[in-house]
């Protein structure tokens, strides 16, 4: 980011500074212009127009007095004249020019103009690295993306981001140098990058334009209450790869073995082998239609008789107990619903944005 400052403007604010503003230059000037004094010089050259010409030299004065009441914050030429033999800052440079170098005013005019041109890029700027402003909008952007996080920001932090893009913008220069972005990876992945994002643009962008409404919610909610409504059961199980094998475990149930134990040992259920073969509380519908209708015909305490197929292999079922369904309240599910049919629609707006693509 530059100052906003074209060279040219920095020519004239230069000369700006360079003018002659003391009115005994003005006086020297007139004198050998042929003029008395400054009261002389006002009814020199015009322009045509009655008004003092642009290039005359009492254009030049006032114009140097007021830069010089600016400076020090007078409010008529006479308040500030007497400053000038106290050679403040309001003196010209061409007014000390009696026994000293030339080179050096204009050095101090410079760099006068330099400081003031830099103020604007130091409010713009947090740095300025190896000559190259380092723009303020850049620990702008991560403080947001930090924001969005929930994380406070504290001065510490803002510290912290304002070290690390100095850091990055050292980094980069010394990649540049060295010249790794002109590499065909490097554009190749600059091309992934941007589509990435601009994707996730186009993303977001449709999240805001099409939110998932209370009525939405309230519906998918009720859709699932009526689905795991009624009784829950609570039921337990043994899985064996071939039917012999779960006919000896029940002939082994009905001569007193425990049904946990015997889970535990031989139940190929990873999940629930390792618990007794608890399956804990669960909608009759949660299961499979072969595994369902068996357990529904249980009492309570009862085991299947006849092994259950199904296409996990063989179960031995027993029905522990029974309860009607404890669903959550809406309110307390209702992120994840949210989050559920956002993702539908989401879901839909790509496959629709698909569907009409002209793919060749």
């Amino acid at each position: 980011m530059t100052t906003g400052i074209s060279a040219h403007d920095l020519e004239l604010r230069l000369k700006e500074l360079l003018a002659p503003t003391s009115l005994e230059v003005l006086d020297e000037s007139a004198a050998h212009a042929g003029h008395a004094g400054p009261t002389a010089a006002v009814s020199g050259p015009t322009s045509g127009s009655g008004s003092p010409h642009p290039c005359s030299k009492e254009n030049h004065a006032w114009r140097g007095i007021a830069l010089c009441m600016m400076r020090c914050k007078n409010s008529s030429p006479a308040a500030c004249t007497p400053l000038r033999s106290k050679q403040s800052d309001c003196l010209s440079p061409l007014t000390r020019l009696h026994g000293t170098p030339m080179k050096k005013h204009l050095l101090s005019a410079a760099a006068v103009a330099a400081l003031c041109l830099a103020m604007p890029a130091l409010s713009q700027n947090v740095a300025i690295v190896n000559g190259k402003p380092v723009p303020k909008s850049r620990v702008d952007v991560l403080a947001s993306q930090l924001a969005k996080t929930g994380r406070p920001m504290t001065p510490e932090m803002t510290g912290q981001i304002k070290d690390e893009v100095i850091s990055r913008e050292i980094f980069m220069q010394e990649a540049q140098k060295r010249g790794l972005d002109a590499s065909e990876d490097f554009k190749a992945q600059m091309e992934l990058a941007r589509q990435t994002l601009l994707i996730r643009e186009l993303f977001t962008e449709y999240q805001k334009a099409n939110p998932v409404t209370d009525a939405e919610i309230k519906a998918e909610y009720e859709k699932f209450a009526a689905a795991n409504g009624g009784k829950e059961y609570r039921a337990r199980h043994i899985l064996v790869e071939k039917e012999d094998d779960a006919k000896a475990i029940v002939a082994s149930l009905k001569k007193g073995g425990k049904f946990d134990e015997i889970a535990k040992k031989q139940s190929k259920d990873p999940g629930s082998g390792a618990k007794g073969g608890d399956l804990d509380w669960a909608n009759a519908g949660s299961y499979v239609p072969e595994f369902s209708e068996a357990l529904i015909k249980l009492k309570k305490g009862q085991v299947s008789e006849v092994p259950v197929k199904t296409q996990f292999g063989w179960h031995v079922i027993r029905l522990d107990d029974t309860r009607d369904a404890q669903l959550p309240k809406m309110e307390e599910v209702k992120p994840q619903i949210a989050q559920q049919l956002q993702q539908v629609k989401m879901t839909k707006f790509q496959e629709d944005l698909r569907a009409k693509a002209k793919i060749e």
